[in-house]
């Protein structure tokens, strides 16, 4: 399509230099990078809150967290901020976590992993002495691979052949380490170290965080199971302050933030260059350059249309599919829960694991306990989240779910989804706190789709297996639409706050390429 048209701003031509869709962690980055250029950034929201999935909010005393649970990775967040001229700690308190997980299986029994290298091989080898060194082996050579490649590159546009070329000559290296796990299998890469099955599925869960079963994962995201070493993190306040750190900074460089004021319509001149956008209310706001932070499905769909796009790219935009969705439990509690970390999970097999996302795939409610299941107890780390006295534990059950199960819907299943995860976490992860809850509140897919407007409820916007790596995801500077710009879970990489953040440095630096 060539180089977008460069925008002379200042003319006052238009109402904004530029407007962002989306109020969440994506846009509020990119938007702030680019205000600090001197250019009138507006964002409009649909919502009541910043953040998206990366939100909190009040009921009934209890700071619930949205969906993200904590940060891991924070080198592109601290670059957003550096790039500001700002620092990250000034807008926001971060808290360790140690350890990374714990894992209860059925019979009660319990382990946990320490954010430690060495003492995490000592808790593998109390398992299996053959795999206790075999971790020692994996993040020995995986650590190289994070360090030298994986870390790197996130902030590194690979989003075109070019780009890939570009990529393999600054990283020589790339080929023989990285790209041979691209072209594995999450499941591939872990086996080749670990044979107990819980290890096995201690360090196979981490395909869920893009959005995938070990199964079908590209390889290099077995790596995650490393990542989280470096150390996990949760913002004091919940993790609404990582959004709310940002706008924060935004509006030091003059970011407009509208809440409640929901687009519908990205408005293009008769050259297929964007012009503004028009809200639910028919109000038209002008821009020469906008950025969506929301589902590129969303984008291309329904603010763009089909009408308005080449064949190829209805195509490409068809074969997308949203990524999972998941309910989340909201729990209230009278008393310290029976935890002893910020994560617990329950210890899967590996079989396990694959069998639930075919299970999700074909529309079916797992049994009882044959999904996932996770407790995230956010009040270990901030206790005043809460009620003085009380907790707060969100707990994912079963999952990942269907949008849409088979035979009934999540209005009709909720009241029961509810019953069935209340007596499995009191039965296995905490037993006897059923009496001392105070406060339940379920959200499911359906629930998430009205409130965050993702399609079929999707937590990390697209599905993601290895076609869907770098150049197969929409890019992050519209093919078919001049000055249209993406950020955000569907654009680099996936879901999860240091991807998302990459995609803001990236984001932002196609725009003052284009036009700075």
């Amino acid at each position: 399509m060539g180089r977008n048209p460069k925008v002379k701003f200042g003319t006052g031509q238009f109402d904004y230099d530029l407007i962002c869709i989306g109020a969440g962690i994506g846009g509020l980055a990119t938007s702030a990078i680019i205000a600090k250029e001197g250019l009138k950034v507006l964002v409009l929201e649909q919502s009541d809150l910043i953040g998206g999935c990366c939100s909190t909010y009040d009921d009934n005393g209890y700071k619930l967290d949205v969906g993200a649970s904590i940060v891991e990775l924070i080198d592109p967040m601290k670059e957003v901020f550096k790039l500001c001229g700002k620092k990250a700690e000034d807008y926001m308190q971060l808290i360790s976590c140690d350890p990374i997980y714990a894992f209860v299986n059925e019979k009660g029994e319990k382990f946990a992993y320490p954010v430690d290298w060495d003492k995490t091989v000592e808790v593998i080898s109390k398992i299996d002495p053959h795999d206790g060194r075999n971790f020692k082996k994996f993040a020995e050579k995986g650590r190289k691979s994070i360090e030298k490649y994986i870390a790197p590159m996130l902030s590194i546009p690979n989003q075109t052949l070019s780009d890939a070329l570009k990529l393999s000559l600054k990283y020589p290296g790339l080929m023989f380490d990285l790209i041979p796990k691209m072209i594995m299998t999450h499941e591939t890469v872990i086996r080749k170290y670990f044979r107990h099955p819980t290890v096995l599925g201690s360090m196979a869960f981490q395909s869920y965080f893009v959005g995938a079963t070990p199964e079908l994962c590209p390889g290099f995201l077995g790596l995650i199971a490393l990542t989280e070493h470096y150390g996990i993190w949760y913002p004091k306040g919940g993790m609404v302050a990582i959004p709310n750190g940002l706008a924060k900074m935004g509006k030091e460089f003059g970011v407009e933030i509208r809440l409640k004021t929901q687009v519908d319509r990205i408005l293009l001149d008769k050259n297929n260059v964007v012009k503004g956008v028009r809200t639910t209310d028919g109000k038209q706001i002008t821009a020469p350059l906008v950025l969506s932070n929301v589902s590129a499905i969303t984008t291309y769909k329904h603010m763009i249309g089909r009408e308005n796009l080449p064949w190829h790219i209805n195509i490409g935009i068809n074969s997308y599919t949203p990524s999972m969705g998941c309910p989340m439990i909201y729990i209230g509690l009278d008393k310290k829960p029976d935890l002893n970390a910020h994560h617990t999970m329950l210890a899967t097999s590996l079989e396990q694991l694959n069998q639930s996302w075919y299970d999700y795939k074909s529309d079916v409610v797992p049994r009882e306990g044959a999904g996932q299941s996770l407790v995230c107890w956010p009040t270990d780390a901030d206790p005043d989240l809460a009620p003085k006295g009380h907790h707060i534990v969100n707990f994912i059950y079963n999952g990942p779910l269907p949008y849409a199960p088979i035979g009934t819907n999540w209005d009709l299943l909720k009241p029961k989804y509810q019953e069935e995860a209340i007596n499995f976490f009191d039965r296995v992860f905490c037993p006897g706190i059923k009496k001392h809850i105070t406060f339940v509140k379920v959200s499911t897919p359906l629930d998430f789709e009205r409130r965050l407007l993702a399609p079929r409820g999707c937590i990390y916007g697209l599905d993601f297996d290895i076609l869907t790596v770098g150049p197969m995801r929409p890019r992050s500077r519209s093919w078919a639409v001049k000055n249209l710009y993406l950020v955000g879970a569907s654009t680099h990489m996936s879901g999860g706050i240091p991807t998302v953040m990459s995609s803001a440095l990236i984001t932002s630096n196609l725009i003052k390429e284009d036009h700075l």
